[in-house]
């Protein structure tokens, strides 16, 4: 696969006010045709000092026949997106306009070099670190990362319970806002079975929903409501991170680097 790392890299050759120099930081060209674009690497000439460089070799790469202009504006920097795109399209090469006009494009589209981050989640009320996650995936601030997030989110709404942890989520009997009576089936995590235990006593069965039981693939990344076991290391034999409940997006995506440089290096 050739994607290049910024669009600063591609250019568009369609006019030749310069000839047939192009700018000092081109290594690929999309040169406009008939037929639709076609795609060029170029070497420049390194000796020049200029702008505006003379090609010294160039070679194609994808003919117009081979080619695909995604017909929507993206953000370029959503670069998982991008390659799951251009798959999709069934060309060879895929072109793509960013929201502020710059292209790039994506040559033999494939992900088996991009690492699988595995998300852990429940819901309801709103899967917190999932969501948080897609939002800024999105605006492709894990674009550099090469990551792919697979989303495990456990819907708590099927824990056969008499007893959910709190209101926001919309259940009718909560912990937060109801008195446990005895022999009630709890879905909660350690935190609400020392709650349970503190207030009422041992006589409930507990229906552990915390992430962390969930875990099954590393690298990971989960949420939690333990403080104590936040940051990035080892859970149950499986290497990721641990965030909290309330995490920000900004530490979030600060474990996401974390956790795949680490990964990395191992």
């Amino acid at each position: 696969m050739i994607f290049p790392e910024h669009c600063k890299f591609v250019g568009v050759a369609a006019e030749k006010p310069c000839g047939d120099r192009v700018y000092v930081l081109s290594r690929y060209l999309l040169r406009e045709t008939e037929g639709g674009y076609e795609l060029l690497e170029v070497v420049l000439d390194p000796a020049q000092d200029r702008v505006m460089r003379e090609i010294i070799s160039s070679r194609v790469l994808a003919t117009p026949a081979e080619i695909f202009s995604y017909p929507e504006k993206v953000q370029l920097n959503d670069r998982t997106r991008l390659v799951r795109l251009a798959q999709e399209s069934g060309y060879r090469c895929t072109v793509f306009t960013g929201l502020e006009e710059n292209m790039t494009f994506v040559l033999d589209p494939d992900l088996s070099g991009f690492l699988t981050l595995h998300v852990y989640d429940v819901l309801p009320p709103r899967p917190t670190l999932s969501a948080s996650l897609k939002e800024m995936e999105a605006l492709g601030l894990f674009g550099e990362l090469s990551v792919i997030f697979d989303h495990h989110i456990r819907d708590i709404t099927t824990v056969p319970a008499d007893v959910y942890p709190c209101r926001a989520a919309g259940y009718t009997r909560t912990l937060d806002a109801d008195p446990l009576r005895g022999g009630e089936r709890v879905a909660g995590c350690l935190t609400a079975q020392q709650f349970c235990t503190e207030c009422y006593g041992t006589d409930f069965t507990l229906e552990n929903i915390c992430p962390l039981e969930q875990i099954a693939e590393e690298p990971f990344i989960a949420r939690c409501c333990r403080a104590e076991r936040e940051g990035v290391g080892t859970w149950n034999g499986k290497f990721g991170a641990i965030v909290h409940w309330g995490a920000s997006p900004a530490k979030i995506a600060r474990s996401v680097q974390e956790v795949v440089s680490r990964w990395s290096a191992r």
